[in-house]
């Protein structure tokens, strides 16, 4: 776990820089991330102690470049400052390590087997999720738990995170309009959180089952205000 020597004349978010102008390499870097902040958004409405930031730096030192993953959760932190929102994630402002990171490995090998499994321990991420679609011998999907300063992988798919209250995992479905493998949250129990879209549709099914209830008991569901 990092310390911090804090100073006043540390710089804000606000006075250091939030792009390294590097490109997003791989489609999938954005949309995998995107679908797992969209099914929290939903899950965690009510709530305003949480961040998940896609493709945002985190500064552990004013003097060195942020580490930038493809997406991490942090708890116990203001979801909103104001409505710029954060430029980036500030360590000695935040006080709150993240406690999951998750990096998607792109045909541009970025060391996330090594290097960063290295720099999240030191940060003491408590989580850090690797999804590789590309593997064949080796788990698509690994889960590190950080025990003792060191990553212990964690079987099974999905993996509960009893520190965040969830279970991550993967499957096929449907988002975007593309059928593949995702990675989406799920309960205690395996049963995985639906996505927005298939929210809709459940909502969308219950209100016709109901139109056929009331057309049943001879009242017409469209007369109703």
């Amino acid at each position: 776990m990092l310390e911090y020597n804090l100073s006043k004349y540390l710089p804000s978010a606000d006075e250091l820089p939030d792009s390294d102008e590097t490109p997003v390499d791989n489609e999938l870097q954005e949309l995998i991330p995107g679908l797992l902040k969209s099914i929290l958004l939903i899950l965690w409405a009510e709530r305003m102690d949480w961040l998940f930031a896609i493709d945002m730096g985190i500064y552990i030192d004013p003097d060195e470049p942020p580490i930038v993953p493809d997406a991490f959760l942090s708890l116990g932190v203001e979801r909103v400052y104001d409505e710029e929102l954060r430029p980036s994630y500030v360590l000695w402002d935040e006080n709150v390590v993240p406690i999951l990171t998750i990096e998607i490995v792109s045909p541009n090998y970025r060391k996330e087997y090594t290097k960063k499994l290295e720099e999240y321990a030191a940060m003491g991420v408590l989580y850090y999720v690797i999804y590789s679609s590309r593997r064949r011998r080796k788990p698509r999907l690994e889960i590190h738990k950080l025990v003792n300063g060191q990553y212990q992988l964690q079987p099974g798919n999905p993996v509960w995170l009893p520190e965040i209250g969830l279970g991550i995992g993967c499957e096929r479905g449907n988002y975007s309009g593309v059928t593949r493998e995702w990675l989406y949250w799920y309960d205690e129990a395996g049963k995985r959180y639906p996505t927005p879209q298939e929210q809709i549709q459940q909502e969308a099914q219950r209100a016709q089952l109901l139109a056929e209830k009331l057309r049943e008991l001879g009242v017409d569901p469209d007369t109703i205000a």
